[in-house]
């Protein structure tokens, strides 16, 4: 059976309308290999690595897999620095530096977590990926012209009606509706009350209806199910990403893993406590204790900074109370399997349930 809307599989060139999410920290060149080979479109998570990284990994990524590549890159706002809040949210963090015998002024390296600037820019034109993806908006239009220019699909995820309708009026070539069920960071940045995001089953059709561009589904979709009723709302393809850290190709820690095994449908929380970015994960104790969502959180990335020492104490002791252990609300529904073996198990049930659902 063929699938029902080819839109995205020609833009791509892919044969399986499956993209894996990037994931930046987990997924790696390996994943992103796998899913090309299945015929699916592999994703390389940029925000996460540096400039020689980037390339060794899209080479490596090129020489074993012949199918298209997405580059992957934030494009937040690097902020300002903010020494009253940084010393604030120490502050608050000051009973578990103690807990775990660590000095509360001890210095602490800054954050790596650069926006796509002209440096980015260029190594993406260098590098002419099939596809560049951004998360938290686009960049400046300047940029967006240039990685147009250099051959690159671009797409752009949104977690409402008015941000879809954004990205595609600055040109976006397909828009991931990403819904409030997605594991790891919320892809919003028009909207930012948390308790106004919207659910996939909501947001795919009214995203469908509001713009021409093709749509990609996110959130809660793990096996053939929800891929057979993404298509049904009107997506043309979808997007998976906690599904594919069970993959041995994915990046997480024993620690990470263990709770992806144990977490239930209500399991998670979205929380800023972890990098400044409201971001959906397994609840922790630092979740549990300041969040989910704290006021008192730095700016993204910068959270992150005063509680990298806290989090690599309760690492080494096995615990996994101050982790961003991110997934998604579907992970209950995810085999097991490589990430190769994965997509092609989720396009043939999808498949197989379209067939059914047809009659």
């Amino acid at each position: 059976m063929a699938w029902p809307d080819r839109r995205i599989l020609d833009l791509f060139g892919i044969a399986l309308p499956i993209i894996q999410a990037p994931m930046a920290n987990f997924g790696t060149p390996e994943m992103a290999i796998g899913v090309s080979l299945a015929g699916g479109l592999g994703s390389l998570p940029c925000a996460s690595l540096n400039a020689d990284q980037i390339r060794a990994a899209v080479t490596a990524i090129r020489a074993a897999a012949p199918g298209p590549i997405n580059l992957n890159f934030f494009c937040h706002a690097q902020p300002a620095e903010d020494a009253a809040r940084e010393a604030a949210w120490r502050k608050k963090l000051e009973p578990y530096y103690r807990e775990a015998g660590l000095d509360p002024a001890a210095t602490i390296p800054s954050v790596a977590r650069l926006p796509f600037d002209d440096a980015a820019c260029a190594l993406a034109e260098g590098l002419r990926p099939d596809v560049v993806s951004f998360h938290f908006g686009l960049p400046d239009p300047k940029l967006v012209a240039r990685v147009k220019a250099a051959g690159a699909k671009m797409i752009g995820s949104a977690t409402t009606v008015a941000e879809a309708r954004w990205l595609e009026a600055q040109g976006c070539d397909a828009v991931i509706a990403m819904g409030v069920e997605a594991g790891g960071h919320r892809g919003n940045f028009l909207e930012h009350d948390m308790s106004r995001q919207v659910g996939t089953f909501a947001l795919v059709p009214q995203v469908a209806d509001a713009v021409k561009v093709p749509v990609i589904a996110a959130g809660g979709i793990a096996d053939g199910r929800g891929i057979a009723a993404a298509l049904a709302l009107g997506a043309s393809a979808v997007q998976i990403g906690t599904a594919y850290l069970f993959s041995p190709e994915a990046k997480v820690s024993a620690i990470h893993a263990r709770a992806l095994a144990a977490v239930t449908d209500d399991g998670t929380e979205v929380t800023n406590v972890f990098t400044g970015r409201p971001a959906r994960g397994i609840v922790t104790r630092l979740m549990r204790d300041l969040g989910p969502l704290s006021p008192d959180a730095p700016a993204f990335p910068n959270a992150s900074r005063a509680l990298a020492p806290i989090k690599a104490k309760a690492e080494a002791d096995g615990a996994g109370d101050f982790s961003n252990l991110w997934s998604g609300q579907a992970a209950r529904l995810a085999k097991h399997l490589p990430a190769k073996d994965l997509t092609l198990s989720l396009a043939e049930d999808a498949l197989a349930r379209i067939a059914a659902l047809s009659g």
